[in-house]
């Protein structure tokens, strides 16, 4: 590579493989050597075209985006809705269609791929489509929309032509939008590259069951457009005709590869473009990676693969020479509710293959494990109805599996659950997303990684699709207990408990003070730690109001007053306003008491009306005249429930299919004033349009035509996190219990300021062990999680309306400690460009003294009362 400037390297193509290429080769760039050009024809910056099926169940395009830090690199440049025409290999640069020229000292296409469209008589007509991109997908659901629009007397008729991954994938989205779907497959069964008969048997029986009509072994011959030219009939090869309203295409992919043969790049045998092992084309200055390139023969499919490439591709620009030797090509993915995975060799080509087979109809579970002639080497298999052993199983492909048969029999025929050896090789494949062995986990691990978390930083294992995350738990905890490491989860000095732990054990001992859990579980007087963590679990335990007795010497500063203090040391007034609904008197209310208080206010993100700038003092007599006006205390200050975020819904809304306002309203309503490790937010969305931006909350529901889709853990904050899908298509009744049972499940084991994210990320099976525990009751515990939210809902009482009902708590709002008098004509507030500031030596006058309490009150002293700095500044008084 040039060394007298830096080398700038062109990437044609902006899907996940050149996102892969781009990441890895900043990160190798230390000397920063490299400038970074990636063009893409599609509008989008790259995204997850893995999960392009979560579009369908409330994800949003800017939801599925790959990490968009790799695009901050001043490095780089990326370049979406710009299409490449042509490579002038002479000229080293490549011409875009708006005739722009761009040079380059390197070339990496990374064009993909497109989708096949067999010739089928009619392929054209209005209301065929493909599955490939986003683009496709929302023109689908436009188009979906539209017939159903047309046709308000029936249920649109929609076809998929391919029954392979994609073909699924596309049947699902089609049920997902409530069309009555059938998947066509012209091989005689389902996934045929993936699954062999027996599994595409117990495939085929488990997907009708969930109501997608499958033909297997059919061809179809003829689309039939109706006299509006939009399709009406599909004819199959055997005479057979079937009314549809909507076709789609799911019939294998095709190499982009005519930018490349317009180049004069030697091709592949069967397309794409012919790579060496380093990944470059004839052309040394170009290189070819993911489904364009033709790799030992092949064009690659997966993401798998197409990452490696990335990697390759990028080690060689920066000279190093790293081969090409196979990828991993297993699979695994839940289709419409149903887990299915291959690895290895799936199909027993490997000469004296054996293969070991448990089949139950009744359950649709089907596990085929491949071992070699030895009986017990372990070279592939197949997963259909429970994949939750693949990514232990796929690690072990090539090495001793021990017992085979112990790992197809379900536990509770064999009677004891089978362990499998986590002693694997360095070589064993962990993650193939990113291409991590379990050696490189442990070189990790030696290099100074202690944790889940650092492993995933630094080795990137687990972070794409996922599938790989218990083992790499397990993997982790071998090697912790190797070196001896005991994570310390104390929550400080005075008590050796966790949060979880502690939660567990106060509830069980049934304490109610914080004497008596110190006593009982740990040493000393407590701290700023362990005393706000042992009230904030007293109260989730709904032990009483937070201010009674020794609870209120406990809190922190923020609950400790029930209002939150800001900046300038006066605090904010947030009344509920369920759901974001509120009535023009109520708005007159608040602009009223705003007014008359000097407040400043603003309409928060969570659908709320904040006011700024109470002084301690002002708190209950601001209050008191809310309660008045039919509000409620909003418990922004504490750990506990803010908000739910709703959508207008089906109410107002043309688009909304229920009624989102309403059950923002029921929940909010359920869940104020819960009390949990961390706060807790919530939406309702009344359609997959997504307005209430219910995917980025703790607990987010989504309307369907057929119920609501709950996800759970999702959170903003440093590092934000979009929600994970747990159950689709529930009543309100099973919604409102399901979530009722996540709450306490979260609440009762998440550690001390941990939010909803991190915490599902932790959970060791993540959200599929969640739904087993709160919907299929596998801990044997919902009935407890049950009677917890119902005491809760039972034993809420505003907070705000006990204070001003109880002398001994309204005492505490005064705004000197020593001095029952609230108002002091001598103190000056000063504004500033709407702002508060600091008085000035000749505004404090003689106040030179600065003393303050625990609450933020200023100390009289020798009959002056001497203001808190800045924190005695309020607009508009004085």
């Amino acid at each position: 590579m040039r060394q007298d400037r830096p080398t700038h390297v062109v990437v044609i193509g902006a899907g996940m493989v050149a996102h892969k290429f781009a990441e890895t080769l900043l990160a190798k760039d230390d000397a920063r050597r490299v400038s970074l050009t990636v063009i893409g024809d599609e509008p989008f910056a790259p995204y997850d075209r893995v999960h392009l099926t979560s579009f369908f169940s409330g994800s949003t395009a800017s939801d599925l985006l790959l990490d968009e830090s790799v695009w901050d690199d001043e490095r780089v440049t990326l370049r979406t809705g710009t299409l490449v025409t042509g490579i002038d290999r002479d000229a080293r640069a490549v011409e875009t269609e708006g005739g722009e020229h761009i040079s380059y000292d390197a070339l990496i296409l990374a064009t993909g791929s497109h989708a096949a469209v067999p010739p089928i008589e009619g392929r054209d007509v209005t209301g065929c489509f493909v599955y490939r991109t986003l683009d496709d997908v929302e023109a689908l659901r436009r188009y979906v929309s539209d017939t159903a629009g047309r046709h308000p007397e029936r249920q649109v008729r929609g076809a998929v032509i391919g029954g392979g991954l994609l073909g699924l994938e596309a049947g699902g989205a089609l049920q997902a939008m409530g069309a009555d779907t059938t998947v066509v497959e012209f091989a005689d069964r389902l996934m045929p590259m993936q699954v062999d008969a027996g599994g595409g048997e117990d495939l085929k029986r488990i997907i009708e069951g969930t109501g997608v009509h499958v033909r297997t072994s059919t061809a179809t011959a003829r689309i039939n457009a109706g006299d509006d030219g939009r399709v009406a009939s599909m004819d199959y090869a055997s005479g057979e005709r079937d009314d549809v309203d909507v076709v789609v295409f799911a019939t294998g992919i095709r190499p982009r590869d005519e930018l490349a043969r317009a180049a004069g790049l030697e091709p592949g045998p069967r397309g794409g473009v012919l790579v060496d092992t380093h990944c470059a084309t004839t052309d040394p200055a170009i290189h070819a990676i993911g489904e364009v390139a033709c790799i030992q023969g092949e064009v690659w499919g997966l993401v798998a693969p197409g990452y490696t490439m990335a990697e390759i591709a990028a080690a060689h620009l920066l000279g190093e020479a790293p081969d090409f030797d196979g990828a991993d090509s297993s699979t695994k993915l839940k289709l419409m509710g149903v887990d299915v995975a291959s690895f290895g060799d799936a199909f027993a080509a490997t000469p004296g293959a054996r293969e070991v087979v448990y089949s139950d109809a009744m359950t649709g579970w089907y596990r085929k494990l491949v071992v070699a002639d030895d009986g017990h080497t372990l070279l592939g298999g197949v997963l259909v109805g429970d994949a939750s052993a693949f990514p232990s199983l796929r690690a072990m492909v090539g090495h001793d599996l021990a017992a085979p048969s112990a790992f197809v029999i379900p536990e509770d025929e064999r009677g004891a659950k089978a362990e499998i050896n986590l002693e694997l090789p360095d070589d064993a494949g962990v993650c193939s997303c990113n291409n991590v062995s379990a050696g490189q986990i442990r070189a990790a691990f030696a290099d100074g990684a202690t944790t889940v978390s650092d492993i995933k930083t630094c080795t990137k294992a687990g972070t794409s699709c996922g599938s790989c995350l218990p083992l790499v738990i397990k993997l982790v905890e071998v090697e912790q207990a190797k070196a001896g490491i005991e994570v310390d989860r104390s929550l400080c000095e005075h008590m050796p408990l966790s949060r979880s732990q502690l939660f567990n054990a106060i509830k069980v001992a049934k304490l109610t003070s914080f004497d008596d859990v110190i006593e009982r579980f740990g040493a000393g007087r407590g701290c700023d730690v362990c005393k706000p963590t042992i009230a904030n679990i007293l109260a989730s335990l709904e032990n009483g109001h937070v201010l009674d007795g020794q609870q209120a010497t406990m809190q922190d500063t923020n609950d400790h007053v029930l209002a939150n203090m800001q900046k300038d040391g006066t605090y904010s007034v947030v009344p509920r306003i369920p759901g974001g609904e509120v009535t023009p008197s109520g708005l007159v209310a608040i602009g009223q008491i705003a007014e008359k208080y000097g407040l400043y206010t603003k309409i928060t993100g969570a659908q709320r009306i904040d006011m700024f700038g109470a002084r301690i003092d002002q708190l209950p007599a601001i209050w008191r005249e809310l309660l008045d006006a039919g509000f409620e205390c909003g418990q922004a200050y504490g750990k506990s429930l803010r908000a739910v975020k709703s959508c207008v819904g089906q109410t107002w809304c043309r688009f909304g299919v229920r009624d989102s306002v309403r059950l923002a309203i029921d929940l909010e309503t359920r869940y104020k004033g819960l009390r949990s490790p961390h706060k807790l937010k919530m939406g309702v969305s009344g359609c997959a349009r997504e307005c209430a931006e219910a995917r980025g909350k703790d607990a987010g529901i989504i309307a369907t035509e057929n119920g609501w889709n709950l996800y759970v853990g999702g959170n903003g904050g440093f590092k934000p996190v979009h929600a994970q899908l747990l159950a689709e298509d529930l009543d309100e009744e099973e919604l409102i219990r399901t979530i009722d049972r996540f709450f306490m499940f979260y609440i009762s084991t998440a550690e001390l300021l941990q939010r909803t994210a991190p915490w599902l990320a932790e959970l060791e099976g993540g959200a599929e062990h969640l739904r087993e525990v709160i919907m299929d009751d596998a801990l044997g515990i919902c009935a407890d999680l049950d009677a917890m939210m119902a005491r809760h809902v039972n034993a809420y009482s505003d907070e705000w309306r006990d204070v001003l009902e109880d002398p001994e708590k309204l005492a505490r709002f005064t705004a000197f400690v020593n001095d029952d008098t609230n108002v002091d004509p001598d103190l000056l507030y000063v504004v500033e460009r709407d702002q508060p500031r600091p008085a000035t030596p000749a505004e404090k006058a003689d106040a030179t003294l600065e003393l303050i309490d625990s609450n933020r009150r200023p100390v009289r002293i020798a009959g002056e009362r001497i203001p808190v700095g800045a924190g005695a500044a309020q607009r508009g008084q004085g």
